[in-house]
């Protein structure tokens, strides 16, 4: 194997890990920042449901980023309970979708 292969193969390793560990939890530190997990947690429920439950429940819907999204920003009822999720208007809406991508990542 020349140095060159070599390098250009260890890059593309690199990025690909890169690629599949970053997403599950890029965004700990955001649901921590903007306080989602006084409710939620990553894999059991507290007030709301889990968050691998949330992707679990949305894992086949090809609009559920846009959907959890908008949920995360003017906040939600009935879907999980009569408990109503609040709304979490401090966030912009970069931050809601990648909220809402890590919450889909985690199942």
């Amino acid at each position: 194997m020349t140095p060159a292969l070599r390098t250009t193969l260890l890059s593309l390793a690199a990025a690909s890990l890169s690629t599949f560990s970053a997403p599950a939890w890029a965004d700990m530190a955001l649901a921590q920042k903007k306080n989602c997990m006084a409710c939620h947690a990553v894999d059991r429920k507290i007030v709301g449901p889990s968050f691998k439950e949330v992707a679990t429940k949305y894992a086949k819907d090809k609009k559920a980023e846009a959907l959890l999204a908008e949920k995360i920003v003017k906040g939600g009822k009935g879907v999980w309970g009569e408990m109503a999720m609040p709304p979490n208007a401090n966030l912009s809406p970069a931050e809601a979708k990648a909220l809402a991508k890590w919450v889909l990542a985690t199942k």
